[in-house]
């Protein structure tokens, strides 16, 4: 240190908070959200989560300004030169961050990347569980497609809701040797039609599910 420590410690860290303010400036949203939850020190150096650095300037203000105080109550020189190290070390904490954060983004990015992979393959499988696999699973993941695939059921929930209808007027008014037949082309009829309501509320889950506002977030 020279002989103003005071002076030389202000100094650096108004050079310090140029190169915070210009780094936080360039920060995008994306990035922001993403490590916003990052614990970027010590916490014996900072109290700091996320991307932005400007909250340390400001710790590292008053840490100077303690020095201040306890150079005028003339404490212990070694207290004093460990009060000094200790600043130097937030000013060398910060400096990294300045230089790591691409870094932390990228593995941010990863960890994002990772998350939605194993949450795709989750819902694929529990998509091949359900019985409803003859649903192509790539659609399960696009909530357009699923609207085409919702209207699509929907139509043909419809058709055999009319197919049945028509079936049982005939049953009403057959000749008792066809009754069997219609009887069971009815019953096949309403087996088919539940299978088709079962995968309208199946794709009406996944749509929600897509919609959810925390879902691109996973």
């Amino acid at each position: 240190m020279a002989n103003d420590p005071l002076t030389q410690l202000r100094l650096q860290l108004q050079q310090l908070e140029q190169e915070v303010l210009q780094h936080d400036r360039l920060l995008s949203a994306t990035a922001c959200r993403l490590i916003q939850d990052s614990e970027r020190f010590n916490n014996e150096l900072f109290v700091q989560h996320g991307a932005a650095l400007a909250p340390c300037i400001q710790q590292i203000r008053t840490a100077i300004e303690q020095l201040d105080k306890q150079l005028k109550m003339k404490l212990s020189a070694q207290l004093i030169a460990l009060s000094c190290q200790r600043i130097q070390d937030k000013f060398v904490a910060v400096k990294k961050a300045l230089t790591s954060t691409k870094i932390n983004l990228k593995a941010a990015q990863q960890t994002q990347r990772t998350r939605k992979t194993l949450w795709a393959k989750r819902q694929q499988n529990q998509h091949q569980q359900t019985g409803f696999e003859w649903i192509a699973s790539s659609i399960m993941q696009n909530s357009h497609q699923l609207y085409q695939e919702l209207n699509k059921h929907l139509n043909w929930a419809e058709k055999f809701t009319q197919k049945i209808a028509e079936l049982d007027m005939r049953l009403a008014n057959c000749h008792s040797n066809d009754k069997i037949k219609l009887q069971n082309e009815i019953l096949s009829m309403h087996k088919r039609l539940g299978k088709c309501r079962q995968a309208i509320t199946y794709i009406e889950d996944r749509i929600q599910a897509l919609e959810r506002p925390n879902f691109r977030n996973r």
